[in-house]
């Protein structure tokens, strides 16, 4: 059993390092926003959804609530700290008041949606496997909705036979990512259902987008023909990110 322990704790500390670069991702796009000190079409959605993965993942790894899941609460941590950051950094580019007011009352929302449902659960729910089902399947079905959405930028690969906008560093690490903490989950003493669920849906997605990478690599032209296009995949691809 020691053994046990020990190999979840490395593998968990791995997968600190590959949840770090999916975090870090979004910088590449920020650094655009900061050399042209505009927004333009970026949008602050991906950020403002990574708050909410993070919150309800830190809280779904809290002592009361699943027992002993620091890696989790850590690198969730982390991830919180960093969105803030990149909603900081949108916030301080925007160019209207009305986007500002925007970013902040969606962010508002999220946080007191956070907060209410987390006091309902610990005010209502006495039982800790009740709890813990329920901030489980919560995380979970956020997971996946977040998993769902750069769906669009492997029809685009599929649509245009090109990989331009498909990084293959980024799918290696997001499918590494997904091995790595499907690994913790089953490493457990009772086999965590959820971070299981969440992670082995991202490896899957790594998969397909490592082997669409590998169909339409020979096949992407030199350069992009439609800025616009450019810009709402990485937005999409943002959205992988977080």
């Amino acid at each position: 059993m020691p053994h046990f322990e020990t190999a979840r704790t490395v593998v968990g500390w791995i997968g600190q390092v590959t949840s770090l670069f999916l975090f870090a991702a979004p910088i590449a796009t920020l650094v655009k926003i900061w050399k042209r000190k505009d927004v333009e079409e970026f949008s602050p959605n991906p950020y403002l959804a990574g708050v909410m993965n993070c919150l309800m993942w830190i809280y779904y790894g809290l002592p009361f609530v699943t027992g002993k899941n620091t890696l989790v609460i850590t690198i969730n941590s982390v991830g919180l700290v960093l969105e803030f950051i990149y909603i900081g950094i949108f916030l301080w580019y925007c160019k209207t008041k009305k986007q500002r007011v925007n970013v902040l009352w969606k962010l508002g929302a999220i946080v007191g949606i956070f907060v209410l449902a987390a006091g309902l659960e610990l005010g209502l729910t006495h039982k800790g496997f009740v709890r813990l089902t329920i901030a489980g399947v919560q995380s979970t079905v956020f997971s996946i909705c977040l998993y769902a959405m750069p769906l669009d930028v492997m029809r685009m690969v599929i649509k245009t036979k090109s990989v331009e906008y498909l990084p293959l560093p980024l799918c290696i690490a997001g499918l590494l990512n997904g091995i790595d903490w499907s690994a913790y989950a089953l490493f457990s003493k009772k086999i965590d259902p959820y971070i299981l669920t969440a992670n082995g849906l991202g490896a899957i997605l790594g998969i397909v987008q490592v082997i669409l990478y590998i169909i339409y690599c020979r096949s992407t032209p030199q350069h992009s023909k439609n800025p616009t296009d450019q810009k709402q995949v990485e937005l999409s691809n943002n959205e992988l990110i977080v």
